[in-house]
């Protein structure tokens, strides 16, 4: 059960519930409203967005098993506690859960699930190993899990979208470090990553115009005349000032161990940004 847990990278499950559960209760209503998040449909639409997750993870990790061979030999766990075949399936039954619950629920959120399970198939075959392009498309995923909710509700409006480009960016920017910290196995099995391919002073020179977007964005955001006090303080602690301390901390990394500890951060950006929605209204 452990492994099975961490095929399908459960914490980041609950994360993926957790912002889908504030961008109902929050961005979607009037105050903080509980209530919405207890109906059927929005508790199916997040179950259909998990069980694609979930798919996502498993053929990742089936299609990487030789190179988390390297990267992380202590935590493969497809060909050794799960056998392939037994994962291939597992994922197909996920997908199909997934895109089945949300056709259920209306045709764009189906359309939306087809797309991101093809999306999340390529990404692991092929366009992961292309510079970018596998970056951008985790991004776009990452901002589709939180319009997909208000896609659903049929109230896509400016806050929503401004959260989903939050997600982008922050999403990207951990992406390209991924690919740093992963640098050594993927070179092995001739991937093409942004380092791989520019070296790794190079892709921190691509990825400094990113942080750097991603902070202004933030400061437009800070001083827009419709947040509060309170928000804008929360921002300023939580979330700006550790992207800043990102990109200090970036210029030094030359090491696996730092750009694990910048991943991370990544990560804390991106939950602190996530529950900020609780200082909207």
């Amino acid at each position: 059960m452990k492994e099975f847990l961490y095929l399908i990278r459960f914490p980041n499950l609950l994360l993926i519930l957790l912002s889908q559960a504030l961008v109902q209760a929050s961005l979607l209503s009037t105050g903080i409203n509980l209530a919405g998040i207890a109906t059927p449909g929005f508790l199916i639409l997040t179950l259909s967005t998990i069980c694609i997750a979930a798919a996502g993870y498993i053929i990742n990790d089936y299609y990487d098993v030789k190179i988390d061979a390297i990267n992380k030999p202590d935590r493969v766990v497809v060909g050794k506690s799960i056998r392939r075949r037994p994962a291939m399936f597992t994922h197909m039954v996920f997908s199909f859960i997934g895109i089945a619950l949300g056709l259920n629920l209306s045709i764009p959120v189906g359309l939306i699930n087809v797309g991101a399970v093809l999306l999340l198939w390529g990404y692991s075959a092929r366009l992961k190993k292309l510079p970018l392009v596998g970056n951008l498309v985790i991004a776009l995923l990452s901002a589709s899990m939180l319009l997909v909710v208000a896609v659903y509700a049929g109230k896509l409006n400016k806050i929503t979208i401004s959260y989903a480009v939050f997600a982008f960016l922050i999403s990207l920017i951990r992406e390209v470090i991924k690919d740093m910290e992963d640098v050594r196995g993927d070179a092995s099995f001739d991937c093409r990553t942004l380092p791989i391919v520019l070296g790794m002073r190079r892709a921190k020179y691509v990825l400094y115009p990113v942080i750097a977007f991603f902070q202004a964005f933030l400061l437009v955001v800070i001083f827009h005349p419709v947040t509060g006090i309170g928000f804008d303080i929360y921002m300023l602690l939580l979330v700006l000032i550790p992207s800043i301390w990102m990109t200090v901390k970036l210029v030094r990394a030359d090491r696996k161990r730092d750009f694990t500890y910048l991943s991370n951060l990544g990560k804390f950006i991106m939950l602190t940004g996530i529950l900020s929605m609780l200082l909207i209204n």
